[in-house]
């Protein structure tokens, strides 16, 4: 395929996925203005921390001074399940340590969910740098965006912000879902997800995420024995 239909194609897959991230992004830097930071902490957060879920945390530990400790844990625990993801993402087929150290960096819930697709599974280095990279730029963008509007509309209050990066989780777990239907496993992580929050609310994500990930070691072991 010449270089510059590949290209297409890998944006064409990566799209869908990152124009998902512009609204996301903008909400990211309004937060940061919202929460008293200057606008210029947006495309920071944005480009050195480039965690999703973390760097909406990471504006409050940072607005509230938070101990190092703190935030420490915190992005321990936010972000454990990327060393599952490296498990399984095409780090093999991106040559040069370069390119190898860029792809690690950039290593997002969106990137490996475009990253192990279908349609990716022909892509190299160029095309998953690229997929990277736009991904990437476009979450910057769009968090210097929301920064530079926080900053000149007078927003007293913002509703539904919350919200934003679940939605982003929604969808990509029904496009995963569609690309590789699983019911059972479906089942348990909704099963997981409801037991953590009936049993112990004020710390869902960390015993969803425990208990899933025990369920998914049993099952495993089952199939095997």
């Amino acid at each position: 395929m010449p270089p510059d239909r590949s290209s297409r194609r890998v944006l064409a897959i990566t799209a869908p996925v990152g124009l998902a991230f512009i609204p996301l992004g903008a909400a990211l830097g309004l937060l940061v203005v919202h929460a008293g930071l200057a606008w210029w902490w947006a495309p920071v957060f944005a480009a050195v921390i480039y965690a999703g879920s973390l760097e909406f945390l990471m504006v409050h530990l940072a607005a509230s001074a938070a101990p190092v400790a703190t935030v420490a844990l915190t992005t321990l625990i936010v972000n454990s399940r990327h060393v599952f993801y490296a498990l399984s993402f095409p780090l093999h087929r991106v040559r040069g340590l370069p390119a190898k150290l860029y792809s690690s960096y950039t290593l997002s819930d969106e990137a490996y969910a475009v990253g192990v697709s279908p349609g990716a599974q022909p892509w190299r280095t160029r095309q998953i740098l690229l997929m990277q990279m736009a991904l990437h730029g476009l979450w910057v963008s769009a968090a210097t965006l929301g920064g530079l509007a926080g900053s000149a509309l007078p927003i007293e209050r913002l509703t539904g912000l919350d919200f934003a990066l679940t939605a982003l989780f929604v969808v990509l777990a029904i496009d995963a879902y569609r690309q590789r239907p699983d019911r059972l496993t479906a089942g348990l992580a909704a099963l997981c997800a409801v037991s953590a929050w009936m049993l112990v609310p004020g710390q869902m994500l960390v015993a969803a995420f425990g208990a899933f990930a025990a369920v998914l070691l049993v099952r495993q072991r089952t199939r095997h024995a």
